[in-house]
């Protein structure tokens, strides 16, 4: 007998919840099925971020997505943040929320970036002890996500997708599965995205990231910026196949983000890649291709510096 899918509500294709899109989406309203919000932008005692959340909150469902928990670092989970975190869950009351499976922070100092673990024993028993905690702390269903990388650890036992999947596993927590990580990753290192993409828990997988990424060449950046790429796109399709129905998916666009009439359209095509992938058969190949590098317009270290989740506004600034 098959194991059988963690249980969440259905949301549909949700794009990402930015400052830029705040007045047109109050205004006018638009079909959006769900959006996700980075937590930490609203995990505060009030000011503009609140007021604008609770006016889409009247309109539509939030997600809550986390980019500080520290799942893996060193230090001990933070309990002034996860009683914060607790305190906007309480008001968004997602269908389910989650994180990263990385690290983030050490020594007093946060690293403003989603660091990869070694993959090992030792790495799996300490992000399951304290994924179980955070669940059962913040009573709704926890999911961590698969993050992109560009570096790997000689402690290194276990494949990521061995790593991922005994993690969600062990836990008893939901899959944030994010297909262009998947992507970025396998060019990067030089794996089998397509054996990643069959290989993990599918009853496992809650939510579905798609995002654009910066093509150097010798490596990939996931910089969530542009549209997404042909070859992420026949990914979604068989991660659909695998899990067998529609899976809830965001747009992740937080670099140059667009005009929204644009994310629309890259929500619209999710939903078209939906239903052609669960009516064609699975795909036979991934294409890794490695272009002549190309670096962005004007400063070349510009790529570097993308900022997860969009602009953020003040609490009760401008």
């Amino acid at each position: 007998m098959s194991p059988s899918r963690v249980q969440v509500p259905p949301l549909g294709v949700g794009v990402g919840l930015r400052v830029p899109h705040y007045a047109h989406i109050i205004r006018e309203r638009p079909r959006v099925d769900f959006f996700e919000i980075i937590s930490e932008n609203f995990m505060v005692a009030g000011g503009k971020p609140l007021y604008h959340l609770d006016r889409v909150l009247e309109s539509y469902p939030l997600i809550q997505h986390g980019v500080s928990l520290n799942i893996g670092g060193p230090a001990p989970i933070d309990r002034d943040y996860l009683k914060r975190l607790k305190a906007l869950v309480r008001r968004i009351r997602p269908a389910w929320l989650s994180d990263h499976i990385c690290w983030s922070a050490a020594g007093g100092a946060h690293l403003h970036d989603l660091l990869p673990l070694p993959y090992c024993s030792e790495a799996v028993d300490r992000v399951v002890e304290r994924a179980s905690m955070v669940q059962d702390f913040l009573e709704v269903r926890f999911a961590l996500e698969n993050t992109s990388s560009y570096m790997t650890y000689n402690a290194s036992t276990l494949t990521e997708r061995q790593f991922v999947s005994e993690v969600v596993e062990r836990a008893d927590i939901g899959l944030l599965f994010d297909v262009n990580n998947v992507f970025v990753s396998a060019y990067n290192h030089g794996f089998d995205a397509l054996e990643f993409v069959r290989s993990v828990p599918h009853e496992r997988i809650v939510q579905i990231h798609l995002a654009g990424h910066t093509n150097l060449g010798t490596h990939i950046i996931d910089t969530h910026r542009g549209h997404v790429h042909d070859a992420v796109w026949a990914l979604y399709r068989e991660t659909l196949r695998q899990v067998g129905a529609p899976v809830s998916t965001l747009i992740e666009w937080d670099d140059e983000i667009p005009e929204f009439d644009v994310l629309m359209a890259e929500a619209e095509r999710a939903k078209q890649e939906q239903a052609l992938a669960l009516a064609s058969p699975s795909e036979s190949e991934v294409r890794l291709e490695r272009p002549t590098p190309q670096l962005p317009v004007g400063d070349p270290l510009r790529v570097r510096g993308w900022q997860q989740g969009g602009p953020r506004e003040g609490a009760a600034g401008d």
